[in-house]
């Protein structure tokens, strides 16, 4: 009986809602771009777009320059996502090849190309109204990566050092 009283005493102090927890860091200034996460900050990714060139070996997206001026340190970067057009479950995370002073995504083949690239998975977590938490779901190797939406060529760059 003891216990039971004990317990029912517990619950009843026990704050309401103690499961969900209230996002309350830095939020991203604009909508629609992912912003790395990095302590108390956030630095906004690389906005742009990319080409889509039909190759005799296949569709490749080419970005220009050869590196992101957007560099993180973390190879599982986390970052936050104020959704208002582009839906975050849309965003796909791709590793770029450096080709020359481009940076290319192969994402369909011809019979000659060998090396198309897949989607790497992501965690998306809603943690606030429209502000989402985005993670790759594995860690990444260095090199550059752009989040993109699977319907639109915008990319949002960043590199791992």
């Amino acid at each position: 009986m003891e216990r039971r009283g004990f317990l029912a005493l517990a619950l009843a102090w026990a704050p309401a809602g103690r499961g969900q927890q209230q996002y309350s860091g830095p939020k991203p200034p604009k909508p629609d771009i992912p912003y790395l996460q990095e302590a108390d900050h956030l630095i906004a990714t690389e906005v742009t777009e990319a080409k889509e060139e039909d190759r005799k070996d296949g569709t490749v997206f080419v970005i220009a320059g050869a590196a992101s001026p957007v560099k993180t340190p973390m190879a599982e970067p986390i970052f936050l996502f104020q959704a208002s057009r582009i839906q975050p479950g849309s965003l796909q995370l791709y590793k770029l090849e450096v080709n020359g002073s481009n940076r290319e995504v192969a994402i369909a083949g011809g019979k000659k190309r060998k090396n198309v690239a897949r989607p790497l998975r992501l965690d998306i977590t809603q943690i606030g109204d429209t502000l989402y938490r985005v993670e790759a779901y594995e860690t990444l190797d260095p090199g550059e990566y752009s989040l993109s939406p699977s319907d639109s060529n915008v990319a949002f760059c960043f590199a791992v050092y």
